[in-house]
């Protein structure tokens, strides 16, 4: 799915030395803005009035990021909740918690492949290998340590996308026949393993009696810690934010006006705060259930790595070379097979992480795990979020927001009533008009 032989030879050139730049942070912002990035807001406006101009401007040239992402929350957030009163209600948004943490780690882990431009169609089933290699050994007669059950199941994803990633460079072979063939191939062994669990497993299924992996996504924070993470959190970020802006401008290179950058905190600690207001109310019939889910944390923990190694190092920016002209990444001096190859493993990760994730979120790993449907919605969610298939363009943000979305919809569908059928039919319409309005955009910025 690599989009390699479309650019002429000038673009080429130009994306190759790009690359060569790569870690000199006033050679990057000369590239930037001799590649067009000169219209980027951050990078023009003296003031919150120009950066709000300009912003709108490039929202009307196609430009618009996670604006659509996040219009579309707000649409499915406000149908679902005159449809359904009790959508936004504390117990049903901490459950909407539970059922996004795996399906935005599945979509993150998808992410790392469609940078690429390639794709891993066996990443649902590998996260079900994670999470039964788990379940089985905490569930054994003689237990393993909850460590070493979680290191070895991440241990196992990270190995088997590996396996695949080196037959994908050293064969040659599109990555969708391997991954197919893996997908295939994994289901298989996912059987096998239950066939193997003997005792362990009941009816094809393995339940999940350890606590620390239970309270992974139905476990909750106090609300006092609650609030001191979130403090904590945003000072932390401000701070970062702040000073990074102030060595730019103390290094002669462009950064936001300070308006911008403290509009962004604001938004921020509002959003957490109202998440932490929501979720420290007592969502028990009976007793005491309060708190923000640990689940939440973890995502954003994994949000946080995932966007510095993207987005901060050498090795997330040479993804990005590879996936939008991997010709000009080779020229550059980048090795492809390496890049390639390391970005399977990660992708591999985040899959042990959603099997783990899933495990508890129900409680158990059952055989009957649906991989081929749930590594649609890891495909789904990234290209909502915004991330090209073609590779070379999106952030882990957008696939968070997008798998985010997915999760919206199999909650608030389900609260209708309407099932399955429902679930794939509002999925499939979410990712279409997705993709038909950054179609439109890529088409209106081309024509301007």
């Amino acid at each position: 799915m690599t989009s390699t032989d479309n650019r002429e030879p000038a673009e080429e050139d130009q994306s190759a030395s790009s690359v060569a730049v790569a870690g000199d942070p006033a050679a990057e912002t000369a590239a930037a803005i001799a590649a067009g990035g000169a219209t980027s807001p951050e990078l023009l406006a003296d003031s919150l009035g120009d950066y709000a101009r300009l912003w709108f401007r490039r929202v009307r040239s196609g430009e618009s990021g996670a604006l659509p992402v996040i219009i579309g929350l707000i649409a499915l957030g406000a149908y679902f909740d005159l449809r359904e009163p009790t959508f936004l209600s504390a117990s049903n948004i901490a459950n909407l918690m539970g059922q996004a943490g795996w399906i935005i780690t599945i979509a993150m882990a998808q992410t790392f492949i469609l940078l690429l431009g390639e794709i891993d169609l066996s990443v649902g089933f590998n996260a079900a290998i994670g999470g039964t290699i788990t379940m089985w050994a905490v569930s054994i007669a003689n237990p393993w340590p909850t460590w070493a059950a979680i290191v070895v199941g991440l241990a196992a994803c990270a190995a088997i996308a590996t396996i695949e990633g080196l037959i994908i460079v050293w064969l040659k072979i599109p990555s969708f026949v391997v991954t197919l063939a893996g997908l295939l191939g994994l289901n298989g062994v996912l059987i096998f393993l239950f066939d193997q669990a003997g005792s362990v497993g009941n009816g094809g299924t393995i339940s999940n009696h350890n606590t620390f992996i239970n309270d992974l996504v139905n476990g909750n924070i106090s609300p006092t810690w609650g609030w001191i993470i979130l403090i904590g959190s945003v000072v932390l970020g401000g701070v970062f934010m702040i000073l990074r802006d102030r060595r730019r401008r103390a290094n002669n290179l462009v950064a936001p006006p300070i308006g911008v950058t403290l509009l962004k905190i604001g938004a921020m600690a509002a959003i957490g705060a109202a998440l932490v207001i929501v979720l420290n109310i007592n969502r028990a019939a009976f007793g005491v259930l309060e708190g923000v889910p640990w689940v939440v944390v973890i995502v954003l923990v994994l949000l946080l790595l995932s966007t510095v190694l993207l987005m901060r190092t050498k090795f997330g920016r040479y993804i990005y070379a590879v996936g939008g002209n991997a010709e000009a990444a080779r020229r550059a001096g980048i090795s492809l097979n390496r890049i390639r190859v390391l970005a399977f493993t990660l992708a591999g990760l985040f899959a042990g992480i959603t099997g783990i994730l899933y495990s508890s979120y129900l409680g158990s790993m059952s055989e009957n795990f649906p991989g081929g449907q749930y590594v649609l919605y890891s495909v789904a969610g990234g290209v909502i979020g915004g991330v090209s298939l073609f590779g070379g363009r999106g952030r882990m943000l957008g696939a968070v927001l997008g798998g985010f979305v997915v999760a919206v919809i199999y909650n608030g569908v389900d609260l209708l009533g309407l099932g399955a059928a429902g679930q794939y039919i509002w999925t499939a319409a979410v990712l279409l008009a997705a993709v038909t309005l950054d179609a439109l955009a890529r088409r209106g910025k081309v024509a301007t």
